[in-house]
This record gives structure tokens, sequence and C-alpha cells, in this order.
């Protein structure tokens, strides 16, 4: 009987088929699924915000962009997977807050979009379909034996990339 493991706010985890994986509740957070066509295990890393180095308290290294893709390449190839097959599916990345000011907190969608993007271009890992920006949050479910990442969203059909 196959499971569905759901990952937190701040949080990663790696599943294997026939199990699916899911984070819900992605605002300005996103959603990051690594995975091998060459494995049906993947993961998945819900991260809040782009930069640990800008943050006192960062402690919890899934919360950032940076090291929360650092951690989750290593937990791949721990696994067995080679980080030259890892392919990367993202969502998320939303502005959900109007400011009237041009504030970071009101960016924060965009400064994540752009942080997981640079971080991913770094390893050399190919985003293979997207889902972010806009203003509307995400709920997102990867199965790694189909490679097929469904997008939830409140008051809108739900589509696979």
């Amino acid at each position: 009987m196959a499971d569905t493991i759901r990952v937190g706010i701040a949080d990663m985890k790696l599943c294997t088929a026939p199990d699916k994986i899911t984070t819900i509740g992605l605002g300005s957070c996103i959603g990051i699924v690594l995975y091998s066509n060459t494995s049906n295990t993947a993961g998945l890393l819900h991260i809040m915000l782009p930069d640990s180095t800008k943050i006192r308290q960062n402690e919890n290294k899934y919360k950032f962009a940076d090291t929360g893709i650092d951690e989750l390449v290593k937990s791949l190839e721990q696994k067995g997977i080679n980080r030259s097959m890892l392919k990367a599916k993202i969502a998320g990345g939303a502005k959900m807050f109007q400011f009237s000011n041009n504030s970071d907190i009101g960016n924060i969608g965009d400064k994540n979009i752009q942080a997981v993007k640079e971080k991913l271009d770094s390893y050399g890992i190919k985003i293979v379909s997207e889902d972010v920006g806009l203003n509307y949050g995400r709920t997102i479910i990867f199965d790694p034996e189909t490679k097929e990442l469904t997008v939830v969203t409140a008051g809108k059909n739900s589509h696979i990339i």
C-alpha cells in the first residue's frame, strides 16, 4: 500500500515509489523536487527564505534555498543517485501580499525563485518544469515513479508539470 509522505514548512524528506511526496501551503515558499530518471527515489524540500547568511537564527538548514538544496543533494547522493543525473521541478514563490512600498517582504517570493534557480544552476541541475510566481498559493504532490508533479491551487484546475 502506497503512502503519501508529508513535508512540512522548512523541512525535507526523501521518498521511494510507490509512495508519493507532498507539501502544502506554498505561498512565497518554494517546493523543490529533485529526482533522477534512473531512480524511483526523489526528494522534496520546502524552503522559506533565499539566503541563510542574511539571518541570525539559521540553524534549520531546510529553511533556506542555499543550505536546503545542499542538504537535499547530499541526501540523494547518499542513496546512490549521481548528482549529474539529478533534475528539478519547482513550484511556489508567489507574491502573496501587496505592500505600498517595494519592501523585501513583498518580494520574498521573487527572491526565493532567483536563489533556488542560482543554487540549482551552481550544481548543474536542470529545472525541467516550474510553476512559480503570480499571487496564489500551491500544494504539490510528486510521484517518483511517473516523475509527475501535480500542482493544486484553490479555485483552479490541478495540473501536472
